[in-house]
């Protein structure tokens, strides 16, 4: 079975919109795991817009299934996750500014700087895994700076599916084709849904974990957290 990893971030995001301790994202992250969901995902960013840095430290002793923690991996991040040691750490080449995750790493063109930082993170007993574009020369270069997954980034695939085209996932699946002879576990995120979820793993073989979070936020306003991630469950089982 394909593990469901729930980002809570857009918890935290209506968190900070009203200030206060409501919703509690702490409650939220116990009950995501008692409904089923196999790991808990966050993403903070350096102006703590959504997640805050005390977040990650808070929820630490709470997660009992898996601790995922994706950032860019500026020192303050670095730091952070050192200190936490979370399950796996995914690394998000995101810009400063930038509302959501759009691109993955360059492995080829950063090499020896992603080399750098996995070393520090898996002597530390951090598993890794490295946010990517679904290009084969992407997944090569991913293969050589020593990360233990990769996280295949699937806007484009949710986005093409949308609209009917199915042979979106060609790429992908090629992708993952090679990432399993190059013994690279593989993740993926990034505007999945109950909607594409089912296709996307049929078509991607050995798919590790999915990181949802805004489709399953927005899902469960209408049909309720535990359902929703039942559904997830089902579909990825």
């Amino acid at each position: 079975m394909t593990k469901l990893s729930v980002n809570i971030n857009k918890i935290a995001t209506l968190r900070n919109a009203r200030g206060g301790n409501v919703p509690n994202l702490i409650q939220v992250a116990k009950d995501v795991q008692k409904f089923g969901a196999q790991g808990i995902t966050i993403h903070p960013r350096p102006d703590e817009r959504h997640i805050r840095y005390q977040d990650a430290y808070d929820l630490k002793p709470i997660v009992s299934t898996e601790y995922n923690i994706e950032g860019n991996p500026m020192d303050n991040f670095m730091q952070l996750v050192l200190e936490i040691k979370p399950t796996q750490v995914t690394l998000v080449p995101d810009a400063v500014g930038a509302i959501t995750s759009n691109a993955g790493w360059d492995t080829v063109k950063h090499k020896d700087y992603l080399k750098e930082i996995i070393s520090e993170f898996k002597r530390n007993g951090i598993r890794t895994s490295v946010f990517v574009d679904p290009t084969l020369k992407m997944i090569q270069g991913a293969a050589e700076i020593g990360t233990d997954r990769i996280e295949l980034y699937t806007e484009e695939f949710a986005k093409q599916y949308s609209m009917g085209k199915k042979e979106a996932i060609k790429p992908y699946t090629d992708c993952a084709i090679l990432a399993n002879k190059l013994n690279l576990g593989i993740n993926a995120g990034h505007d999945l849904s109950l909607e594409n979820i089912a296709f996307f793993k049929e078509n991607i073989p050995s798919l590790l974990e999915v990181s949802i979070g805004h489709a399953l936020i927005c899902e469960a306003l209408y049909d309720g957290l535990e359902k929703v991630i039942s559904e997830y469950l089902k579909k990825l089982s």
